[in-house]
């Protein structure tokens, strides 16, 4: 079922108003989860709604929170999100890096106490506005298993890099570090399909297809998914995700994060508030003066484009690139959501009373 963008963003802010969200949060909150939608990355937007109903019903999350700095020198900050929206708190902390970076070349914020900010790459994003480098990385419900580990200690933890470019797209470097994101097994739920060897492993530690197999004690692997393919990597690139984003701010990291998924209870003794993330932001100019950096980005790109190939038919993908395709696809032509996921929205209308898709 394909829905226009209008439609859907203004029943996503209906949602969040009924939620107790004010106008102004509500259409924030909708314009992080749309962005997800347009980009092509439909795990990660309205799809998401339900889940933060859920939360709001089981008062994890504060609809009318008190956003503040709770620590900060002239580059850096530590803003407490008061049990927020991911989606309000991480572009208030994000706008906090910027206006640290206008002044001093550069901002970092690490945030607690706050909730699931939908795609890392919508954060980011907004230092590119501004001719920044941006970054953005959250820590996650704990479903991940380092390598050699049967336990779920980690998160999918994505991390984005944002870099502006000068005629072409931003390139953006938005991934989880685990092998697949946790959405892409609800999608492969919703459509009553396996997953590819590599993803998951079973309670036993075993390697398994089944979309379902976290809900039975199972796990997702680190990216590489097995040691003999570079799961380390995946599980340092993870760690450095939850230490930066929590140990350093004051959230729960690890196994003691509050998971966003509807089939994990939160721990009864937590070591820090809510859920972390960490963003920055860069000034561009702070090494060599935009145009340069833009031209030269431009011209990285024309060469990685232009690069031989294994197939043909096949080239090179700038990181970001399908993305950017997406939205330009989905502006004009409407977002498509399975019908599981219209059926979610549908039920949320009824419960709520308003108009449904």
């Amino acid at each position: 079922m394909l829905i226009p963008e209008s439609s859907l963003r203004k029943f996503t802010e209906n949602i969040f108003t009924a939620m107790g969200c004010s106008a102004e949060h509500s259409q924030l909150a909708a314009d992080v989860l749309l962005k997800s939608d347009l980009r092509g990355i439909d795990s990660h937007g309205v799809a998401r709604l339900k889940g933060y109903v859920r939360l709001w019903e089981k008062k994890r999350i504060n609809t009318s929170p008190d956003i503040k700095i709770v620590h900060e020198t002239p580059t850096t900050a530590t803003v407490d999100g008061d049990a927020g929206l991911g989606l309000i708190v991480a572009p208030f902390a994000m706008q906090v890096a910027i206006s640290k970076a206008e002044q001093y070349g550069s901002g970092w914020v690490s945030v607690r106490n706050s909730n699931h900010f939908g795609i890392a790459g919508y954060h980011a994003l907004m230092a590119v506005e501004k001719d920044m480098i941006g970054f953005a990385m959250t820590n996650a419900s704990p479903l991940v298993s380092p390598t050699y580990s049967s336990e779920r200690l980690l998160g999918t933890n994505p991390m984005c890099y944002a870099f502006p470019a000068g005629k072409y797209p931003p390139v953006i470097v938005d991934m989880a570090t685990s092998a697949a994101a946790n959405g892409k097994l609800e999608i492969a739920q919703r459509l009553g399909k396996q997953v590819p060897e590599g993803w998951i492993q079973d309670k036993q530690g075993n390697s398994t297809t089944d979309p379902h197999a976290l809900k039975t004690g199972g796990a997702l692997l680190p990216l590489g998914s097995d040691a003999e393919h570079g799961s380390h990597k995946g599980f340092g690139l993870g760690a450095t995700v939850d230490i930066l984003s929590a140990v350093l701010s004051g959230a729960n990291y690890g196994p003691w994060v509050p998971p966003f998924v509807a089939f994990l209870d939160p721990p009864t003794d937590p070591v820090g508030s809510g859920i972390g993330h960490f963003v920055g932001a860069m000034r561009v100019d702070g090494f060599r003066p935009v145009d340069e950096f833009k031209s030269h980005l431009d011209n990285w790109i024309e060469r990685f484009k232009s690069s031989a190939t294994i197939d043909p038919d096949q080239k090179v993908i700038i990181p970001g690139e399908p993305e950017t395709e997406a939205e330009k696809d989905r502006k004009v032509n409407g977002i498509p959501l399975v019908d599981a996921v219209v059926k979610d929205l549908n039920e949320l209308a009824e419960r709520f009373r308003i108009e449904p898709l």
